[in-house]
């Protein structure tokens, strides 16, 4: 009877995915323009005659999408266990898309900072849920690769979040430009709502419903047929062992191997914030000002470390994600991204008021993003997608992002508070010793999930 199911032909089943990863992660390119917007708009909307910011303000206003984030990471993923992972991706669609013009036609900071509450209530959905449903649907020869997809997207959103920066803040000689980049989010917004009338359901999420025909399908449009019934097989194997458990909830990272996994996932989440990431992608254009380049300069400059953030994790995706370990791409990222923020103390503190400064900071950060996106960056959605046990894998993502989300918050409203009081060479000494005990820590939490399905690796799990 399994063989009498129509599936895509043979050679179209590759295809058939990516345009599913495609169309999944523009949630994704959401989450990496929203994001992203905020470098270069918080210059035009600081201004006297627009809003007016302090830097006090200027921090709240970065950091509430990110607050918001952590709370929608948790209500997402438990949403998405329960109702499937595209129908909740559909409602953040529609939030993102009121979100993205109720805080571009803002008053005043106060209904700017509810409106990016509420965008970070579906950006952190989609951090959370739009990897979990590109690794519940991807064979796992090419799950590093296919995972690493929402990665790209987001660097991609940030990237043209930075160009329509540049490109708008200096062809219009307006203050209220700012209200223009961020309503151009308001498209993919619409792009990712049709998306999720295309896409299918995941296989595993189906077959918890007791929908195995449906999950047969699927498994079927995206493998072999060979390896989609052994698949099938295996996932309601699995099904069974957790069948006892009833919904997941928070009692369940009670049992010891759980609870386990879920510390390793929090804090791989939260180092991958403390390692200064977004300290770029948010005030990459604060940054080049306080060095000495002019508004329209940081704005155009910024846009390097857009296209060097695209090119890292482009080479993850296609030349390091099926073929370097997970461990060591981590572990091996954090050393360079850590001596790297040292250098920018170090050059900040000694060249400061020299003409080649900003020159040599914008070198610093376009290589810091770029080995970043090369490896923190998508080694950390990667593993965060493949460490949880099938049953609490939405609530595990969504708990382990918000920790994440928490220490972006932290980081992105402390940052320009910690300049004002420290001075940017300073600053950034904070961070690289916070680095430096990231890495040691790394050693001794950070699992090797790569060339194991997801079966295998929970059995490995629960069995350690």
């Amino acid at each position: 009877m399994k063989q009498a199911i129509e599936t895509i032909p043979a050679n179209k089943k590759l295809k058939y995915i990516k345009k599913i990863a495609i169309l999944a992660t523009f949630g994704a390119f959401l989450f990496g323009y929203d994001t992203g917007v905020i470098n270069g708009s918080l210059s035009f909307m600081a201004r006297g005659d627009e809003l007016n910011l302090s830097p006090f303000m200027e921090g709240l206003v970065t950091s509430s999408l990110l607050f918001g984030a952590a709370i929608g990471a948790v209500i997402w993923g438990r949403l998405a266990d329960r109702y499937g992972r595209k129908s909740i991706l559909r409602v953040l669609a529609i939030i993102f898309f009121f979100s993205t013009l109720g805080s571009s036609i803002a008053p005043n900071s106060y209904v700017l900072i509810i409106g990016r509450l509420f965008m970070g209530l579906a950006v952190g959905g989609v951090a959370g849920i739009v990897p979990v449903y590109l690794g519940e649907m991807a064979p796992s020869n090419i799950r590093g690769s296919l995972v690493c997809q929402d990665q790209m997207m987001i660097v991609l959103g940030q990237l043209l979040a930075y160009v329509m920066n540049g490109i708008l803040g200096n062809a219009f000689n307006v203050s209220y430009i700012w209200r223009f980049m961020i309503a151009l989010a308001a498209i993919p917004a619409i792009i990712l709502w049709i998306g999720t009338y295309i896409i299918p359901e995941t296989p595993r999420w189906l077959a918890i419903e007791k929908k195995s025909d449906q999950a047969l399908v699927v498994l079927r449009n995206t493998r072999d047929d060979k390896t989609a019934d052994q698949d099938l097989k295996h996932i309601e194997q699995n099904i069974k062992k957790e069948s006892s458990r009833g919904d997941a909830s928070l009692h369940d990272f009670h049992t010891p191997w759980i609870k386990r996994i879920l510390i390793i996932g929090i804090t791989i989440a939260v180092m991958q914030q403390l390692a200064g990431i977004n300290i770029m992608m948010y005030y990459g254009t604060t940054i080049l000002e306080k060095t000495g380049f002019s508004t329209k300069a940081a704005l155009i400059a910024n846009i390097g470390n857009g296209v060097l953030s695209v090119l890292g994790t482009t080479i993850y995706m296609f030349f390091l994600a099926n073929r370097i370990k997970r461990r060591l791409a981590w572990i091996g990222g954090f050393c360079f991204t850590t001596t790297i923020l040292a250098v920018i103390a170090i050059l900040s503190h000694y060249a400061a008021g020299l003409s080649i400064l900003p020159y040599i900071v914008i070198t610093c950060t376009m290589l810091f993003v770029f080995v970043d996106q090369m490896t923190l960056g998508p080694v950390c959605w990667l593993l965060l997608s493949e460490i949880f046990p099938l049953h609490v894998r939405g609530l595990g993502v969504g708990i382990a992002t918000f920790g994440m989300w928490i220490m972006d918050f932290g980081v992105g409203f402390f940052f320009p508070i910690l300049i004002e009081i420290f001075g940017l060479s300073n600053t950034f000494w904070i961070f690289a010793v916070i680095g430096v005990i990231c890495i040691i820590i790394s050693f001794f939490i950070i699992p090797e999930t790569s060339g194991r399905s997801l079966e295998q690796l929970e059995d490995s799990f629960r069995r350690s």
